[in-house]
């Protein structure tokens, strides 16, 4: 790494810090994984870096039209299911929320994006963690320290499937596809309620 890239590699390692460390969990079950992510965090100083085995902290969101009561969803081509827009932190992300937003932007094809927050500062919703093979298919299997946003799309948004989609499609709360998992169903869930 260049001495600048180690600056901004320190900066969104203390902005991670910071975020999971003000954030207030919603239940026991998220206030253990965000101390576990805290714990990763001081332990791993490249610990937001897909190079950071066997774990690393990823950041995604999901990326709602409230007004139409529905959430936009990637079918991921290594995973097979329908998942949030999201993925690996970069060495020019300033900060988590910033991953998020980059990520979801770039698989949604939505300009304009709003990261859920308070008082102007975007704020995580939710925390997974969850096994993947990230470094290929041949690879063992790694673990994401997933953060998870709520991205507020524009009035009247058009989505544009990216090259890392299979599909893109908004879904009616109400009426996800069979091929997610109950960390996207309780994330949508937690997005709905959100959003009003």
């Amino acid at each position: 790494m260049t001495a600048t890239e180690t600056d901004r590699a320190g900066a969104l390692h203390a902005d991670a810090v910071r975020a999971l460390g003000e954030w207030q969990p919603a239940d026991p079950e998220q206030e253990r994984l965000r101390l576990s992510y805290l714990r990763h965090l001081a332990e791993q100083p490249e610990g937001l870096y897909r190079s950071c085995l066997p774990a690393h902290i990823t950041a995604s969101a999901a990326v709602v039209d409230p007004a139409g009561g529905r959430v936009l969803l990637t079918l991921h081509p290594k995973v097979g299911r329908w998942l949030q827009m999201g993925g690996h932190c970069e060495p020019g992300d300033p900060d988590l929320a910033s991953a998020a937003l980059r990520e979801a932007t770039e698989e949604s094809g939505i300009p304009g994006l709003t990261l859920l927050g308070r008082d102007g500062v975007p704020v995580p919703v939710k925390l997974d963690r969850h096994q993947v093979r990230c470094t290929g298919k041949d690879r063992p299997e790694n673990t994401h320290l997933d953060v998870q946003y709520v991205a507020v799309a524009p009035p009247g948004a058009q989505a544009l499937i990216s090259e890392e989609s299979l599909d893109l499609r908004w879904f009616d709360y109400d009426h996800l596809p069979e091929l997610t998992d109950h960390s996207v169903r309780e994330l949508v869930a937690r997005a709905r309620q959100l959003t009003g």
